[in-house]
């Protein structure tokens, strides 16, 4: 059986969980998130939820303990939210926001302006003498993780300087420069 897939989740204060048709949906005080899953059964007793599965299959294995990861995600989106900030290294980078607007600066000709989905609050931090740091936060892990990977996509850390955009407390594999 799924280590992660057997182990129940708990339902924290201020959420609520109903289960119809496939889909399960979670409501907190951050927001509202549905699911829909297959070939496992999900079940609310008391304030914890369960994953089982039917059978012994190889999709159902796999999905088992999927589906409770995703849950899990759920309920602590909708409870306590989830947070990443994203640092930006090199000379002359930086970052602002006009609301939903993120403006960076990142080495080209251009400033890349991104409109940021409503779920995830933007919030742009720079500091005299260190550099700049896009802190996204969203009940939604895997649009947050989406919208994180589609602004490091702009300019990835390179190996040798380090210059880009990366995770704040990200390592790095650097590399040697050419030896003379």
């Amino acid at each position: 059986m799924s280590r992660i897939g057997k182990s129940p989740i708990a339902i924290t204060a201020g959420v609520t969980v109903e289960i119809k048709d496939g889909t399960i949906t979670v409501k907190g005080k951050k927001g509202q998130l549905t699911q829909e899953f297959s070939d496992v059964t999900v079940k609310v007793e008391g304030d914890q939820v369960l994953v089982e599965r039917s059978s012994d299959q190889k999709d159902q294995r796999a999905k088992h303990g999927l589906y409770r990861a995703l849950i899990s995600n759920m309920i602590v989106g909708v409870s306590e939210g989830f947070t990443k900030e994203l640092e930006l290294v090199g000379v002359g980078y930086r970052a602002s926001n006009q609301g939903q607007k993120l403006d960076l600066a990142l080495g080209y000709s251009h400033n890349i302006v991104l409109e940021i989905a409503p779920e995830v609050s933007l919030e742009t931090i720079s500091e005299k003498g260190k550099n700049p740091i896009v802190k996204l936060t969203s009940f939604d892990k895997q649009l947050l993780g989406q919208v994180a990977a589609k602004i490091r996509g702009f300019r990835k850390p390179e190996p040798y300087k380090g210059k880009g955009v990366k995770f704040v407390g990200e390592v790095l594999r650097r590399k040697a420069g050419k030896s003379a």
